[in-house]
């Protein structure tokens, strides 16, 4: 069943006249064209006067049961993302859902009266000021499926147009999908697609075509490094050159990562003191070794201590009150810049042809959520996100961009690489405060079970990167069977593998472990895992041997299945 809620529209003022909302589909506001043609619907709505949408949705008529598993695809790159059991709420604290809530339905960036959403901005990073958190759901984006005595494969044609949210409520057994068109307006006579999706009742069939509309990828996988992992931004030119000196010929990228400019979003500003002799000896001496040389980027975004913040304010993206726009509290607090904005485009395109003309070939953008956080008004989040990231590849061409705190199935047309979790935690599942702020925080728990139940995105809509596997014994605190899991996993399950390890501290155990990863990245094959409970067993092969584990996802270590 289809429902529709809109408003309509002032001809003369183009205001919404709210008393007029509406949720029936066959008033004469609207024209319906629905299409079912092998296991694909879709829906295109025509208006008859100026409308502006609300919220789409079909309920689905599909069965399943208490022991079903439910893929739940997470709203961007580190959002949580695993196959759940009916049983199992979504985790955001209710401290949280109550000041997101209320942002949300305010429809701006205001202030809350909460000093950590204030300070740290644990709203931005995710979902929640816009989807409306209950304990009652589970939701994902864009691919879902369900497992068990009845199986469901289902994904987003759409996805340039709206994202696609399946919605399953846990009481009723109800999946809904939600089509992400709130604030959408549609003038008279223009037609839109608001719903485009696959449905198929068996889950390889559902695979099949999926795996159709988006073929494998002939990318090069990366076995590589970057700084991040144990300097974070406390880098400096004899780090750099030291670290690089100590890689061989397994390797094909040598990436600079946060730290090597004054301030985030200054990025044509690199940090003197640091790097007294720049960046492009340090690219000449990385291709000497035949790496490619990768940088990092957050091309959206400046941080609060900016000069090109603190200067050109009207670079800046702010809400229908005023205020800027703030993603996050990393750094000194952030802002996303106004994307249609000329201006602040060509800053954008200037950075990143800066770095082109300094050689590098790889690049790492970062906390890429952001061009789609602000409100835009009579558009989708998706469309916008699409021109964004267009916008990027337009630019960087034929230059390698592994994309980070990305909206994924936006991602597939113009990133060679995604993130498919958040950062690795220095430990297993950081501080405890963090688990309670929001879905997208660090934590090398998160970002493993992401690792395996992301994989059916790999080498289809981009090639996987996991993050990083760390062996080093100083500045961590993951035990040593947490760190084997790490390494076997991302080895296994990703086509990006890199470390932050100055290898050149590897005792015999340490090479023989880096030697197992390089093995596993590149000759295993027929992978297959289960979720069994709080256990996922996987299986693989590697020179006509059989390996099995189980990986404990509580304790992050694996045992011999």
């Amino acid at each position: 069943m289809l429902k529709l809620s809109y408003y309509l529209t002032n001809d003369s003022k183009n205001t919404l006249e709210k008393n007029k909302i509406t949720t029936s589909v066959s008033d004469l506001n609207v024209l319906i064209l629905e299409k079912n043609v092998n296991n694909r619907k879709t829906v295109i709505v025509k208006a008859l006067k100026d409308v502006v949408f609300h919220k789409a949705e079909i309920t689905l008529d599909i069965k399943f049961s208490d022991d079903s598993l439910f893929f739940l695809n997470g709203y961007q790159s580190w959002t949580d993302t695993k196959e759940s059991y009916i049983s199992e709420p979504e985790k955001l604290s209710k401290r949280a859902k109550r000041f997101f809530k209320k942002n949300r339905l305010n429809d701006t960036f205001s202030k809350s009266s909460d000093y950590l959403i204030n300070k740290f901005a644990f709203d931005r990073y995710g979902d929640t000021l816009f989807y409306d958190y209950d304990k009652n759901k589970l939701h994902g984006y864009d691919l879902f499926y369900i497992k068990g005595d009845n199986e469901f494969f289902s994904f987003n044609y759409n996805y340039k147009n709206a994202y696609l949210i399946y919605e399953v409520l846990r009481k009723e057994k109800v999946v809904k999908l939600i089509s992400d068109v709130r604030k959408l307006l549609l003038k008279k006579d223009e037609e839109f697609i608001i719903f485009d999706y696959s449905y198929n009742q068996l889950y390889e069939e559902g695979l099949k075509e999926f795996y159709k509309e988006f073929p494998l990828k002939n990318t090069k996988k990366i076995f590589g490094y970057t700084s991040w992992y144990n300097y974070y931004q406390e880098i400096n030119e004899h780090i750099i050159l030291r670290d690089l000196d100590a890689l061989d010929n397994r390797f094909n990228l040598f990436q600079i990562d946060d730290g090597y400019e004054t301030f985030v979003g200054d990025w044509l500003n690199i940090d003197k003191f640091k790097f007294p002799n720049g960046l492009n000896e340090i690219v000449n001496k990385i291709h000497e070794k035949g790496y490619m040389a990768g940088i990092w980027l957050a091309p959206f975004i400046a941080e609060e201590k900016s000069l090109l913040f603190k200067n050109h304010k009207e670079l800046f993206k702010k809400d229908k009150l005023g205020n800027f726009v703030k993603c996050g509290g990393n750094w000194s607090g952030f802002y996303a810049l106004d994307f249609d904005n000329e201006k602040a485009r060509n800053y954008i395109k200037e950075c990143l042809e800066y770095y082109i003309n300094l050689g590098f070939d790889f690049f790492k953008l970062d906390f890429l959520y952001a061009v789609s956080l602000p409100r835009y008004y009579d558009t989708t989040k998706a469309i916008v996100t699409d021109k964004a990231y267009k916008f990027i590849k337009d630019i960087l061409k034929d230059k390698l961009i592994l994309g980070c705190g990305a909206l994924p199935f936006s991602s597939t047309n113009y990133f060679d690489y995604l993130r498919v979790g958040p950062d690795v935690s220095l430990q297993f599942d950081d501080v405890w405060f963090m688990r309670f702020a929001h879905r997208e925080r660090i934590s090398t728990k998160i970002t493993l079970q992401n690792t395996i139940y992301r994989s059916i995105f790999d080498k289809h809509l981009f090639l996987n990167d996991p993050d990083v596997f760390l062996l080093r014994d100083n500045n961590i605190k993951l035990s040593s069977k947490q760190k084997e899991a790490l390494l076997i996993i991302n080895s296994l399950f990703g086509s990006v593998l890199m470390t932050s390890d100055d290898i050149a501290l590897y005792d015999d155990i340490k090479k023989k472990q880096l030697q197992l990863a390089f093995d596993i990245f590149y000759n295993a094959y027929d992978i297959k895992y289960e979720r069994s409970k709080n256990y996922i067993n996987f299986s693989y092969k590697l020179n006509g041997k059989e390996y099995k584990y189980s990986y404990n996802t509580l304790k992050g270590v694996l045992t011999n299945g």
